[in-house]
C-alpha cells in the first residue's frame, strides 16, 4: 500500500481486476459520481471468459434528458430481461469454476428484482466483493466533481474496456477455459473469484 495515495476512480459493474488491485493497493478511494455519465465504459458492462470467449454484459439505462447528465442520476431500464440475461451468462460462464457454488447465492438476489439507479447498484454490488474478498478498502464518494491533487491517481478514463490495462502485467492464475483460449488478463473481477476464491485477495497484492 502506497502511503498517501488517493484513488478516483469511475463507478463499475462488476469492475474488471485492476480496478480492485489499485483500489486494495490504496490508502484512499473516491468514487466519482457526479461526472457526466459516458457510454460503452465499464460504469454499465463487464467483460467475462465465456465457453464461446470473451463476452460482454452490458446493463440497459434510461436515456437521459439531456446530453449530459451525472451518473449518479442514471436509472436502469427494465427492458429485455437483462438480469435474466446476465445471470444465464454468468452462470453459463463460472458454474464449473471452482468456487461457484460457494459465491453464487450472494450474487443472485442482485438479478432477481428490479434495480433502480445504476450508481447504487453498481455500489452494493462493489461493497459485496469487497466482503467477499476480504479487502477493506477506505472508499468515499464525491460531492461535487473531482479536480484531482498533486499526486492523486486519476483512473477514472484509464480503466476502460477500449482502452490499453494500466500499464500492468497480469500474472496467470486458474481459469476453466484457459486451455481453448489462453490466460484471459483483467476481465470482471467475479472471474477471479470464481476461479479463485479466497485466494483472490493475495492475488491482487500481486
Amino acid at each position: 500500500m502506497v502511503a498517501g495515495k488517493t484513488l478516483i476512480l469511475s463507478t463499475a459493474y462488476l469492475a474488471p481486476v485492476e480496478y480492485y488491485r489499485q483500489m486494495h493497493n490504496s490508502n484512499r478511494t473516491i468514487i466519482e459520481k457526479q461526472d457526466n455519465y459516458m457510454k460503452q465504459t465499464y460504469r454499465n458492462r463487464c467483460i467475462i471468459a465465456s465457453a464461446n470467449g470473451l463476452q460482454t454484459l452490458s446493463i440497459p439505462v434510461v436515456k437521459p434528458d439531456s446530453p449530459k447528465c451525472p451518473t449518479r442520476d442514471i436509472r436502469i431500464a427494465e427492458h429485455g430481461e437483462w438480469r435474466h440475461l446476465h445471470w444465464n451468462a454468468i452462470v453459463s460462464a463460472y458454474n464449473s469454476t471452482p468456487f461457484f457454488e460457494y459465491y453464487a447465492d450472494d450474487f443472485r438476489p442482485f438479478y432477481e428484482k428490479p434495480q433502480g439507479f445504476l450508481f447504487d447498484f453498481n455500489e452494493s454490488l462493489r461493497e459485496l466483493i469487497c466482503s467477499l474478498l476480504d479487502i477493506s478498502p477506505v472508499v468515499s464518494y464525491s460531492d461535487e466533481y473531482v479536480v484531482p491533487s498533486a499526486g492523486d491517481t486519476d483512473l477514472r478514463e484509464a480503466i476502460h474496456p477500449k482502452k490499453e490495462n494500466v500499464n500492468r502485467d497480469f500474472k496467470p492464475y486458474y481459469q476453466v477455459f484457459e486451455n481453448k483460449y489462453g490466460f484471459q488478463a483483467n476481465l470482471s473481477i467475479i472471474d477471479l473469484l470464481f476461479n479463485m476464491g479466497p485466494e483472490s485477495a493475495l492475488y491482487l497484492d500481486t
